[in-house]
């Protein structure tokens, strides 16, 4: 069966059943439809977040199809639950640009999924289109700004760096002139859109602690410069009520189920390669708040998602991971042993052996940042008792736990094992969560510092426009700030043909861009794009929707 066929052949709960197993009442939901509801932020508590446990859950560097993070978040959530824990999985919200377009959805797999999954990778509770909106509100008041009589901010049409956004994959939308058609259409200027999961808008919601703290985030949004060279933020464009305003619900985390009923809270879903790849602040106090244990996941492999999880995130919201389990597949391990495309599903021990030393560089890794990985190989038809064996031979050679996690297959059952791993790592007491670097250090030594202990690059280059960038973050004072490295997600460098555990390699810093609202800087290696296009043959051509309203080819 198809993963929406299995979720359209299980019945869910009544979203208040589920909201009751986390001790709610009605009156604490906001209810949309049967089946999901938002929660207000007053459910939060400090003192019991401080006490649950955070399982982190990243992987190795991905194949393009991704390697099921987001299926093992799910199914440890329901393998916890089957082993009596009081355990929450809280996630990221499907953007549509990769529903319609190459890698699909993201509520999970198989029997290891959340629901209702038709409605969580469309439109859900809006979320997505009050931040494009707060977002293109911005741009509007921007260029009416600049047609102002006088343009009393001083404005430079020419040094704008605010773009619209937009939750498609629309490749024509990267680079455009606007203000076309004559003097009543505006100042005519460079203008473009970013895919609304790349914005820094939604990087904003996500890291934001409170109604008020957003308003003060948005407002500090850096739009551009003066024909001087000063800087010029949200605030002076008196944006930030506005705009707060449009994303007054969307701050509001969403409850929902996996298909075992047990609760889930899907919010927020910033991209890992541009920013820092997240679900929300407030989910996961908020899940920590309801529940003993809390999974999560960061986006891309370990070098992306987890770094800037455990860098960004847990620095601003003051976070500690408990556990982190590194999903691992023996498709990617082929893929980086020298599998081509076509081989990834024929087992070949050789390659995965040659392969792991992706995986390797990954756990050592999430070793500096005092914690003991546990690995979940997720489970395929095609895979063979020999190469897990060997895989876990390998991660035994190490001093890691590897367990074959089939949650795809068996849901929470078939994740007991894993969920066994992952609560002996903590109660053993060797995970004692530490940042890579510290935030008061320079630019430069941020940037090199991951580059070279996560990466594992000889050193950094930096273009003439980047040497510009870094003294123009130094002139405004936003030193202080983390790195938000955006590169491929297909290799530790930023050459993607790279695979496997490249050496004897430099980075290049192109440019760095600012996210002043958000809270963080972007250093960009290579050429990465916020606004994807679609493929040859993109998913939206394999779905159907019948007379009745029964959707298929969604995944």
């Amino acid at each position: 069966m198809s993963d929406i066929a299995i979720a359209q052949a299980t019945a869910l709960r009544p979203i208040r059943d589920i909201a009751a197993r986390l001790g709610l009442v009605e009156d604490d939901l906001e209810l949309y439809g049967r089946y999901k509801a938002k929660l207000p932020l007053r459910l939060i508590d400090l003192e019991k977040t401080a006490q649950s446990q955070l399982i982190l859950v990243t992987a190795l560097t991905p194949t393009p199809a991704g390697e099921g993070k987001t299926t093992m978040s799910i199914g440890l959530t329901d393998g916890l639950n089957q082993l009596g824990k009081r355990a929450i999985a809280v996630l990221r919200e499907p953007s549509l640009g990769p529903v319609f377009g190459a890698k699909g959805g993201a509520t999970g797999g198989g029997h290891a999924q959340i629901g209702p999954m038709a409605d969580i990778n469309l439109h859900f509770t809006g979320d997505f289109s009050a931040i494009e909106k707060a977002n293109n509100l911005l741009a509007a008041l921007l260029d009416n700004a600049l047609q102002l009589p006088g343009n009393p901010l001083d404005l430079d049409p020419r040094a704008i760096l605010w773009k619209r956004a937009m939750d498609l994959n629309d490749r024509s939308l990267r680079e455009l002139v606007i203000g076309l058609g004559g003097r009543g259409n505006g100042v005519m200027r460079a203008d473009g859109f970013n895919i609304t999961a790349a914005s820094e808008v939604m990087a904003i919601l996500c890291l934001a602690t409170s109604l008020a703290d957003l308003k003060q985030k948005l407002g500090g949004i850096l739009v551009g410069f003066t024909h001087g060279g000063e800087p010029v933020y949200a605030r002076q464009l008196q944006a930030e009520e506005a705009m707060t305003i449009l994303l007054r619900d969307a701050l509001l985390p969403n409850l929902v189920q996996t298909l075992e009923g047990n609760p889930a809270l899907v919010h927020g879903g910033p991209f890992a390669n541009i920013a820092q790849g997240t679900n929300s602040v407030l989910a996961t106090r908020l899940g920590l708040s309801l529940a003993d244990y809390v999974v999560t996941e960061a986006g891309f492999g370990a070098d992306l998602g987890a770094e800037k999880f455990m860098d960004i995130k847990c620095g601003y919201a003051g976070l500690r991971p408990a556990a982190l389990v590194l999903v691992a597949t023996l498709r990617a391990l082929r893929h980086h042993g020298g599998a081509s495309a076509a081989e990834l599903n024929t087992p070949d021990p050789a390659r995965v052996e040659r392969g792991f030393a992706n995986l390797q560089k990954h756990l050592e890794n999430m070793r500096k940042f005092g914690l003991q990985p546990v690995v979940a190989i997720n489970s395929f038809l095609s895979d063979t008792p020999e190469e897990i064996a060997l895989v876990q031979r390998l991660c035994a050679g190490l001093g890691v736990v590897a367990v074959e996690c089939r949650a795809w297959a068996e849901g929470g059952r078939g994740a007991a094992d894993l969920a066994t791993a992952v609560l002996t790592s903590i109660d053993g007491g060797s995970n004692n969560f530490r940042p890579l670097y510290d935030w008061s250090l320079p630019i430069k030594a941020k940037i090199e510092t991951i580059a070279r202990e996560l990466y594992g690059a000889d050193g950094v280059d930096y273009s003439a426009k980047a040497e510009a960038d870094i003294r123009r973050i130094n002139r405004l004072g936003l030193a202080h700030l983390p790195v938000c490295i955006a590169k491929t997600q297909k290799s530790f460098s930023d050459n993607e043909k790279l695979v496997g555990r490249p050496t004897g390699f430099r980075v290049t810093v192109r440019e760095l861009e600012i996210a002043a609202g958000a809270g963080f800087v972007i250093p960009i290696l290579g050429t990465l794009l916020r606004m994807p296009g679609l493929p040859a043959v993109p998913a939206s051509a394999g779905m159907h929707i019948s007379d009745e309203g029964v959707i298929t080819g969604l995944s």
